[in-house]
């Protein structure tokens, strides 16, 4: 009897700590995903970099999903996983630490390992934007609009393009940028959009006096806490909008070559014609990411060329980010992040 009592006893011990183990790895909040590796694998381009108020860097890639990384080890998510598309356009969190994914097709919301996903297009699009709310907006397709969510629901709100335009304009978003005052600026291939929160502002081809063969071919926007509007160009470089002043900032600092066709071909060593990424640091400083030559850092007075990686076949940057460590990520178009370390830089992932 006293050794059926022993059984019976270690028995019901090894059951309840058996539970509390399962229990306990239940609860843990780490990401969960198929496929784990202790190195950044991406090797089509890093086209967003994110990191979260836990501190996990979040990586877009070009065509495979997004990775996460929490300090030691790397997780990656797919469509297989339940991502809207492999394309990666942006990175995001909400306020209650909820991650948002902006895909090529559509938006994927990850929370507690699991992604619920929100079509760009709706069979509703809304014209007056004043009538809806929100926070997150998303790049949507390649024609008329982009996407605020409210909280419930993605909106698709259209642009109000101007009359007579030209049919082979595009305004699909190429990114996103909120100023000092809480505006959003839209820069799409064919324009930038500025909303105030009642209405929506276009700066076009003509609104932004440019000359017959400067043509406009958005890729990035910034709003920089001086209240200045940076606007990358692939093939006439950057614009600046200071005031009611605005001017070709490459052209006027003589960063477009003079045989330059301005339509996206290859860049001379020392042009800034080609900006796929605008970021400001902590410090204030401007930076450029271009599409053939590399960085540019503008102090306000001068600026500075860096070649990321003489290894590199090319030095395309296609994301510039400041972390929480007021350290400067640079995602190239080979695949790998890089970090500036005050006068060149290490490959960080």
């Amino acid at each position: 009897m006293k050794l059926i009592f022993l059984v019976l006893t270690l028995t019901l011990n090894f059951s309840c700590f058996e539970n509390k183990s399962t229990e306990k790895e239940t609860n843990k909040p780490e990401l969960v995903a198929t496929s784990k590796t202790d190195t950044l694998k991406f090797i089509s381009g890093i086209r967003a970099i994110f990191q979260d108020s836990k501190g996990n860097y979040w990586f877009g890639s070009h065509n495979e999903g997004v990775s996460v990384y929490n300090g030691k080890s790397f997780e990656y998510f797919t469509t297989n996983e339940g991502l809207s598309d492999n394309q990666i356009r942006s990175i995001q969190e909400d306020n209650n630490g909820k991650m948002w994914i902006g895909t090529s097709k559509g938006v994927s919301m990850y929370d507690k390992g699991t992604f619920t996903n929100y079509s760009t297009k709706t069979n509703e699009p809304k014209h007056e934007w004043h009538k809806t709310i929100g926070d997150l907006w998303f790049y949507a397709g390649e024609e008329d609009g982009i996407n605020r969510f409210d909280g419930k629901n993605m909106n698709y709100l259209i642009f109000p393009k101007p009359k007579n335009e030209n049919p082979d304009n595009s305004y699909g978003v190429t990114g996103i940028s909120k100023d000092k005052y809480g505006k959003v600026w839209m820069a799409t291939y064919a324009a930038i959009f500025n909303y105030d929160g009642k209405m929506v502002t276009i700066f076009d081809h003509k609104t932004l006096k440019l000359k017959d063969n400067e043509l406009l071919h958005i890729r990035s926007v910034l709003a920089d806490s001086k209240g200045r509007i940076w606007i990358g160009n692939n093939g006439i470089g950057v614009l600046l909008m200071e005031g009611n002043s605005i001017i070709n900032f490459s052209e006027k600092n003589n960063l477009i070559h003079p045989t330059s066709t301005k339509r996206g071909d290859k860049s001379q060593p020392g042009t800034l014609e080609h900006v796929f990424a605008i970021e400001e640091d902590s410090e204030g400083n401007i930076w450029f990411g271009d599409r053939d030559t590399g960085a540019w850092k503008y102090d306000g007075k001068a600026l500075t060329n860096y070649k990321i990686d003489s290894k590199l076949n090319a030095q395309m940057i296609w994301s510039i980010y400041e972390d929480q460590n007021k350290s400067l990520l640079f995602g190239m178009a080979e695949g790998g992040v890089y970090k500036f370390n005050g006068k060149t830089f290490d490959k960080q992932f």
